[in-house]
């Protein structure tokens, strides 16, 4: 601690020192230059005199020692110079001033050689050398106003958010390895991200353009294919990715015990797609796959339900198209269980829907509200249940999606140990609203079948994942990891997986992935991750600079290991992330900031080597529009049979009637066949009308307003055939 006498007395010592060097320096002056003193008449003899006895001591009897002298006594001067401590000065300008002064002090003894005027040689001497002089005590100075303790120039913050990396490769036979580097204080090192267990899910974030299928998923493609990984491709821009995979396969096939099998899906081009039944009967084993697939269908379609379900006229066309599903399910064990062809059957008017629907029992209780409201004449009601079922359907009508829906050259069980498959399905952005649905449900379709024990390892892939709908993805992730399916989702940023999925939804499907790389975010999604990418503890220097002293301290604080702005200004190719580990291989730096290596030369000549997919088959435009013209004959051939069907069961209950009203009356005519038709409308309008009032919890016989009882369902054309 320094008191105040103490820095008083210092100063006086340092002051004192000084003068003694500018006295020395000032008889070396009066000196060397005596002659230009008397010419100045500046000489006294009682100056001379004491001169003359300091210059015994030796100190004078050449130049260079007074200067010398002078010298050191200026440097023990500056030894105790405390000034104002200033950030901007710095060594550069503090060296050039001594070397400077110090050139200038010791050159000048050059101007005795001068052959000029002695007063003029006295004064540039003096003048050089006391500018050198000055030059030396102002550089001295501020050598002691610099600070030992510069301060970080690091004004983002870079490398104090810098940690230590994974630099190992961690690799097993289900892993996906990518090469990178990163920061660490200053230092650039090599990395590994490692994603040792896919299972437990990936999901891809970045904005457009920040590289998330040049650095990522095409090494996801790569890595599970060569490790032998059957695959399901959502392509959203077809075929960027599905090129690659189709190369893939054909570099890596000797890999694979049983070679997996090609399959496209394509709805654009119909030379390069094969044809597959999402609603392949074989697959549907209980009405629950039909509501499952009607909802992934409607849900698709109108995106804007998936916030709703639950409501009325949400479930209401589910319910409907589920009946419809349903039925063809059962019709002749299937054999009409397509889309097109429930697309097709739902057209139908009420009267001749509803008589077909009636013979399946399995789902009448979906029905029956639609039946009850037809029958009551509630137009309204009905149309509100069912229209926007039709109308959303109406939009999938088109002949090149009936071709493709109706064929079934393959199965969607991708994981079938015995018959491997690789399936792309393509997608088209301009068309999203129309093929978005149509793809979810091969999607939905293919998870229930994937999603089982005893399969090959599989891998699916959904790029851009938010452009389709799965209801139960968050599901699938959670339960996939035992069956060894490794599910990758690309999307651009959460907020995007929030308008399509909602809030609830798209925040479990966030949660629930174990390992998560994302590029450059921006907004919530950016603080979400540095969220969970947490705190790591950082140094923090302060500077206090006052007129009288100068502090500085360091300490550590927890602070954001990648803050929000740092993921939001992340370039093409920079990624961050989190990784997860199994019980026996552990990973401790789950943790990455760092930028995934690409060797672009090779990657650019290996596309340029790429074999084009194979045409599937030649499909004329008359092949695409038979096959349309077909499934409404077939529609139309069904309704035929089964109202044909419903007609002979009606003439036979007619004709036990009839034999009943001549057993009775046996002077009355038989029924004639218009009237064995009336009849038979009543009857089924009386069955109907049956149902309803079961529904409603009444009996048979219901009470009339009069108090008299009355028949549920009006038949006047059947009393008036009887009484004829």
């Amino acid at each position: 601690m320094h008191t105040g006498e103490d820095t008083q007395g210092l100063r006086k010592i340092i002051d004192f020192t000084r003068l003694i060097s500018i006295f020395i320096l000032a008889i070396h002056f009066y000196i060397c230059c005596y002659q230009a003193f008397t010419q100045w008449h500046w000489t006294a003899n009682i100056t001379d005199r004491i001169i003359a006895n300091i210059a015994k001591t030796g100190l004078f009897n050449n130049w260079w020692k007074p200067k010398l002298a002078a010298l050191l006594c200026l440097f023990i001067s500056l030894v105790g110079v405390k000034g104002k401590k200033d950030e901007k000065i710095n060594y550069k300008s503090i060296t050039a001033y001594l070397l400077t002064g110090l050139l200038i002090y010791w050159i000048s003894i050059l101007c005795f050689y001068l052959h000029t005027d002695l007063a003029l040689i006295a004064i540039a001497y003096m003048t050089l050398t006391g500018i050198g002089y000055l030059l030396m005590l102002t550089g001295g100075a501020w050598l002691s106003r610099i600070l030992k303790e510069k301060l970080n120039k690091d004004i983002f913050n870079s490398e104090n958010e810098t940690f230590p990396q994974e630099e190992r490769k961690l690799e097993n036979e289900y892993s996906i390895n990518l090469p990178a580097k990163y920061n660490l204080r200053g230092k650039t090192r090599d990395s590994w991200i490692n994603f040792i267990n896919p299972f437990r899910g990936l999901l891809v974030a970045g904005t457009p353009g920040a590289g998330k299928s040049y650095f990522v998923i095409r090494h996801i493609i790569d890595q599970h294919i060569k490790k032998g990984f059957s695959m399901f491709l959502y392509d959203f821009k077809y075929d960027d990715l599905s090129k690659i995979a189709y190369n893939k396969l054909l570099q890596y096939k000797g890999n694979y015990k049983t070679k997996p099998a090609f399959y496209v899906i394509n709805f654009d081009d119909l030379n390069h797609t094969h044809r597959c039944n999402p609603l392949d009967p074989g697959s549907m084993n209980d009405i629950t796959d039909a509501t499952e697939a009607s909802r992934t269908i409607m849900l698709g379609l109108n995106r804007e339900w998936i916030k709703k379900q639950g409501d009325f006229f949400v479930e209401s066309p589910i319910n409907f198209l589920t009946a419809i599903i349903w039925y063809l399910r059962k019709y002749q064990d299937g054999k009409y269980c397509t889309l097109p062809h429930v697309i097709e059957l739902m057209q139908a008017d009420y009267d001749r829907l509803f008589s077909v629907l009636l013979k399946q029992p399995e789902i009448t209780a979906l029905i029956n509200p639609f039946i009850s409201a037809y029958n009551n004449n509630a137009k309204a009601q009905l149309e509100g249940q069912v229209a926007s079922a039709k109308i959303g359907l109406a939009r999938l009508a088109s002949p090149q999606l009936y071709y493709v829906l109706s064929g079934n050259d393959f199965s969607l069980d991708v994981n079938n140990p015995n018959e491997p498959k690789i399936i792309c399905l393509g997608n088209n952005p301009q068309k999203l609203q129309i093929y978005g649905a149509v793809l979810s449900l091969y999607i939905s379709r293919m998870i229930k079948l994937v999603n089982r024990k005893g399969q090959l390892k599989s891998s699916l892939i959904f790029d851009e994942f938010p452009t389709i709908f799965f209801n139960n993805m968050d599901s699938l992730i959670a339960t996939a990891r035992s069956n060894k399916v490794a599910t990758t989702l690309a999307v651009q940023d959460f907020s995007q997986l929030k308008k399509d999925y909602g809030a609830e939804q798209a925040d479990v499907i966030t949660g629930i992935v174990g390992n998560v790389i994302s590029g450059q975010v921006t907004g919530d999604t950016a603080k979400t991750l540095a969220d969970n990418f947490g705190k790591i503890v950082q140094d923090k220097n302060s500077l206090t600079i006052n007129s009288g002293d100068t502090s500085f301290s360091k300490a550590t604080q927890l602070d954001y290991a990648i803050p929000a702005s740092k993921i939001a200004a992340l370039s093409s190719g920079e990624f961050v992330g989190m990784v997860a580990d199994n019980p026996e291989q552990k990973i401790a730096l789950k943790m990455f900031h760092s930028a995934i290596q690409n060797n672009h030369e090779v990657l650019a000549k290996e596309e340029a080597d790429f074999k084009s997919i194979p045409i599937v088959s030649y499909v004329s435009e008359e092949t695409v529009i038979e096959t349309y013209a077909q499934i409404k004959d077939e529609i139309a051939g069904l309704f035929k049979s089964e109202l044909a069907d419903l007609d002979k069961v009606d003439d036979a209950s007619a004709q036990e009637a009839g034999l009943a009203v001549n057993i009775s009356n046996p002077n009355e005519k038989q029924l004639n066949k218009k009237q064995h038709r009336q009849m038979s409308k009543r009857n089924r309008q009386r069955e109907r009308e049956n149902i309803r009032k079961i529904k409603q919890g009444s009996d048979d016989q219901s009470t009339g307003r009069n108090g008299k009882a009355i028949s549920p369902v009006k038949n006047d054309d059947t009393e008036q055939a009887m009484s004829m």
